[in-house]
């Protein structure tokens, strides 16, 4: 079978096939998704929009809470708008630099969300354990530290991942059955052995989320302790309202992210894990600064205001 390698000389565009199976319905699977994107971009650019305006917000609390937001939204920009090119277009070609900038620029953003998620944890830990030094341990400066260390990470982490698909050989057949480069779905279309490929790959899964969420099980472990020695129960109230937002948001965002690497990996219908994967870049992104704005009331009431000047 004829091959190419993306060092060499060959083909220079992959073929994104969007959902197989489901082409013809491709027109009305672009409502909701465009839909989706619509309503995460105004949630979350108003978050940015109103923390920025806000002196009282500049606060560590609402600066991750920006960071979530610029993640979300560069997360479903990565994907949404190739997607629907595909859909409302059929615009499936995509270069094989642009298809591994895609996967590269993915996987970073994805682990600068998880690592923003951890910081929250911590920062919660710190508001409901430690309230009297809170100011004193997580300062803006300190915040803006901790994103930019995430930030590092990310971009480290992926880089072998991205080097070695690079020195894969390609069937001739080199058609993507997905909307995006998922790094999977690319992986599985070499002639090659692709077993590093697909063990580095589960290894960083399984490495980030297991450590990450170990981290914000600690920290939330150590939260319940503190909170269930408390003896008032205006307190004990107010301790659960600034957690149960965050733990929204870590549930959503782990659950649709663990289920859609597993069933990609080791998956069942094309149909399934292909929306379950398009899913995850759309719904977490879109809910999260609705659970923000509903479960936090401080920037809901500046949003409120600002909206009311409209």
């Amino acid at each position: 079978m004829e091959t190419f390698n993306l060092t060499n000389s060959g083909p220079s565009t992959f073929i994104l096939n969007g959902i197989p199976g489901l082409e013809s319905a491709h027109l009305w699977i672009s409502i909701p998704f465009s839909m989706f994107y619509i309503i995460n971009l105004l949630g979350n650019f108003t978050v940015l929009f109103v923390v920025s305006k806000e002196q009282t917000l500049h606060k560590p609390m609402y600066l991750l809470l920006c960071m979530l937001a610029l993640t979300d939204i560069g997360l479903s920009t990565c994907v949404v708008p190739k997607a629907l090119c595909i859909f409302w277009f059929g615009l499936k070609d995509i270069t094989v630099d642009g298809c591994l900038t895609q996967m590269f620029f993915f996987h970073v953003i994805t682990g600068m969300h998880t690592a923003v998620l951890v910081t929250m944890a911590f920062d919660r830990y710190l508001a409901i354990c430690d309230p009297l030094r809170y100011t004193t341990i997580l300062t803006n400066v300190r915040t803006a530290k901790l994103g930019l260390l995430g930030l590092i990470l990310s971009v480290l982490m992926p880089l072998p991942g991205s080097l070695l698909i690079r020195r894969l050989q390609f069937c001739t057949n080199h058609v993507i059955p997905h909307t995006y480069c998922e790094h999977m779905a690319v992986v599985k279309m070499s002639c090659a052995d692709t077993t590093v490929n697909r063990s580095y790959s589960l290894m960083m899964t399984f490495m980030l989320i297991g450590l990450d969420l170990t981290l914000i099980g600690l920290s939330y472990g150590l939260i319940i302790r503190a909170v269930l020695g408390i003896n008032s129960k205006k307190a004990y109230q107010k301790a659960l309202n600034t957690c149960t937002a965050h733990l929204c948001v870590i549930l959503l965002s782990f659950t649709s992210s663990l289920l859609s690497s597993l069933i990609h990996r080791y998956g069942i219908n094309a149909h399934v894990h292909i929306l379950l994967a398009n899913l995850y870049v759309l719904i977490p992104p879109m809910l999260n600064p609705i659970i923000y704005g509903v479960k936090t009331k401080e920037l809901r009431d500046k949003v409120v205001k600002y909206i009311g000047r409209m």
